[in-house]
């Protein structure tokens, strides 16, 4: 397996995990949201606002391509990335490993606020969050070879897991 992939909803820790984890194991971190941004000049949000969310989605897929593209990174989706269908082809290749980072909305509403600049979470967070967990779970589930509680856990224990099952897959 050439990278390990992380995909979870917001506040999951796929940011926070995949730099830990990309220390860990000396690897390149790419976080596709971070990607577009730099690329676009432009914040997620006013792409939303100014383009759309189609047009966000197609500028997500094309980030997750080329992110995709390099061996040895730790790569964090956007949470809504999986929703691509050239996306899940992409993580269904098994060339990479997907980890699901799972976590409830009491451990995400902290990480998240739930007050930032997040499109999709603007009108009743808290709800919208919960809608798109339950569209989007599906998904996660069926993409990842591991999946991995992040609630009430410990970032550097979540990501020292996530290295030794790859490790012990990779041997």
């Amino acid at each position: 397996m050439k990278s390990i992939v992380l995909i979870g909803p917001p506040g999951s820790g796929k940011s926070t995990i995949g730099q830990i984890l990309a220390e860990q194991l000396e690897w390149v971190w790419i976080d596709t949201d971070t990607e577009i941004e730099q690329k676009s000049g432009k914040s997620i949000s006013d792409i939303f606002i100014d383009e759309g969310e189609p047009a966000f989605r197609e500028l997500e897929t094309i980030a997750v391509k080329a992110a995709l593209a390099h061996a040895g990174a730790i790569v964090s989706l956007g949470g809504g990335s999986v929703l691509s269908e050239a996306t899940q082809s992409l993580l269904r290749s098994d060339e990479d490993f997907v980890v699901y980072l799972k976590v409830g909305i009491a451990s995400a509403a902290p990480r998240i606020g739930f007050n930032r600049d997040r499109p999709l979470l603007l009108v009743n967070p808290r709800q919208q969050w919960l809608s798109l967990l339950e569209k989007r779970r599906p998904i996660y589930e069926e993409l990842a070879d591991f999946i991995v509680e992040t609630d009430e856990a410990d970032p550097v224990d979540i990501a020292s897991s996530i290295a030794a099952e790859w490790k012990k897959r990779n041997a």
